[in-house]
């Protein structure tokens, strides 16, 4: 501004030219590359690696995440099939057997023949054993007998499917099974044991249904027979009475009375024999049950795929009582 011969600076000017001069310095003296965030890079191995650590961990859910974050980033790395097939056994560790299912059908579906697609129907039968659809399982195993080209996925197989007939109570079907397990493999899957705790069998107790209802005619009895004895006091009790509260109304020539309680009675009576047979047979499955949950904990041999990838080896853990 020019007001009587004197040159005058606007003062708007002045303090933009002060903050040019300010940024400017600050700048060329503190570079903005000295506070930047430093670049992470994503590297296949080490994020495969961190699923793998979760996995072996025992974090299932968190390694399933990680699994994913692994395919999504990498979907072009030869580890892939791999981290599907584990977030396929993370989810049946995790119990999530729906999930393991479509997780398991999902691998087979890509990947149509590999060893993990093959492998992937073995750990399908697993869940469904678990959800104890035992015909779906064996649907699943029957097809890796039928398309495994390795002989020991074979006999992997067919130590499932003996399991699942010992499931059903279908011993002679189990047998059957782990007899098509090679020699030479028999002592890996510890078959001699488990021949001679399947021998226990012929030891088990067993009561007849025919004798319990038998036995019956005299109320009480079969449940006693059974070991039934709280059942079997309550049988005898009842009955008797309403056979003694029969007899008192005939005997006072109440016919009309001792009809009706003769009726409810025969409707007792008939029940005390129904019992007394069906608690037979819940007498056997009872022992059945309990000789079967005895098996699994000292003769039946946990399997599953691990180490790292490469490794086809079969790890097996087992319980085993001597």
């Amino acid at each position: 501004m020019i007001s009587g011969g004197t040159v005058r600076a606007d003062p708007s000017i002045l303090r933009k030219g002060w903050l040019v001069a300010a940024v400017t310095i600050a700048v060329c003296f503190f570079p903005v590359d000295s506070y930047a965030t430093p670049t992470v890079l994503l590297d296949p191995e080490r994020q495969f690696q961190f699923a793998e650590h979760y996995f072996q961990e025992g974090e299932y859910y968190r390694a399933i995440g990680e699994y994913e974050r692994f395919i999504y980033f990498f979907p072009e790395a030869k580890q892939v099939e791999l981290a599907r097939y584990r977030i396929g056994l993370a989810y049946l560790e995790g119990e999530r057997y729906q999930e393991a299912i479509q997780a398991f059908k999902r691998l087979i579906d890509e990947y149509q023949t590999s060893v993990y697609a093959i492998k992937s129907y073995l750990r399908i039968g697993e869940a469904y054993v678990h959800l104890k659809n035992y015909d779906e399982a064996l649907i699943n195993i029957e097809n890796v007998i039928d398309i495994a080209p390795d002989q020991g996925i074979k006999e992997e197989a067919y130590y499932q499917c003996g399991w699942i007939y010992l499931e059903k109570g279908l011993w002679e079907n189990a047998q059957t099974c782990f007899d098509k397990i090679s020699a030479k493999s028999r002592k890996k899957y510890r078959l001699e044991q488990l021949r001679k705790e399947l021998d226990k069998k012929k030891l088990l107790k067993r009561k007849s249904p025919f004798i319990a209802g038998m036995l019956a005619v005299v109320p009480g009895s079969g449940h006693l027979y059974c070991e039934r004895y709280r059942d079997a006091l309550v049988s005898f009790l009842v009955n008797g009475a309403l056979i003694f509260a029969a007899y008192e109304a005939f005997d006072n020539d109440q016919n009309a009375l001792g009809g009706i309680i003769s009726f409810v009675e025969v409707g007792f009576y008939s029940g005390n024999i129904y019992s007394a047979i069906s608690s037979a047979h819940k007498y056997n499955r009872d022992e059945k049950n309990r000789f079967f949950r005895y098996l699994k904990d000292h003769a039946k041999l946990n399997i599953s795929l691990g180490g790292p990838e490469g490794n086809k080896a079969l790890m097996l853990s087992c319980r085993l009582s001597f």
